[in-house]
């Protein structure tokens, strides 16, 4: 008699079909558990945007109001000063540059101000986000005001701008 040396090939595709099902009810579950991560990332860079916005209130109010668009709480393409210098308020280097390009996460980000105008510059803001692949990178939508209450969005509307409100269901205060 022979000794038989190795697996047989019926023994390979009964492992190979067991790792097949294995990775069949593990991928959802890990797609699933990235998604929400995803959304779980935007609220809180909204959140971040906000601080953002009221930090460069504070340090440009009195000549530029709130920031007109997500470009000018960023680094702007220079490298941000060091401290004590302030940057220029056209790149506040308050948030990076990856966020500065309104893109971040799956999720795209703007900031629009408008509303009432301070002497100098928009005394509202509006930040919102949006999934950038609806149902695979995210499924609600984030918005904020200058009172810093973050909205979720759910469906999704898309990136709105001002004086368009945040209506929806109070996420975080």
């Amino acid at each position: 008699m022979r000794r038989q040396k190795g697996f047989s090939l019926i023994e390979l595709l009964i492992v190979v079909a067991i790792i097949l099902i294995i990775a069949a009810i593990a991928i959802p579950s890990l797609l699933r558990s990235r998604m929400l991560a995803n959304q779980s990332a935007a609220a809180s860079t909204v959140r971040t945007l906000v601080t953002a916005q009221a930090t460069y209130l504070s340090t440009y109010g009195l000549t530029n109001g709130y920031a007109i668009a997500i470009a000018s709480l960023g680094p702007g393409g220079a490298a941000c000063p060091v401290p004590p210098a302030i940057p220029p308020p056209a790149a506040a280097c308050l948030i990076d540059g990856v966020l500065a390009a309104g893109a971040k996460g799956g999720y795209q980000y703007r900031v629009t101000a408008g509303g009432g105008v301070l002497p100098s510059g928009p005394a509202n803001f509006l930040i919102s986000s949006t999934p950038a692949a609806p149902g695979r990178t995210g499924i609600n939508d984030y918005c904020a005001a200058d009172d810093g209450v973050v909205f979720v969005l759910s469906p999704p509307v898309g990136l709105v701008s001002w004086p368009t409100p945040c209506p929806g269901i109070v996420l975080q205060n």
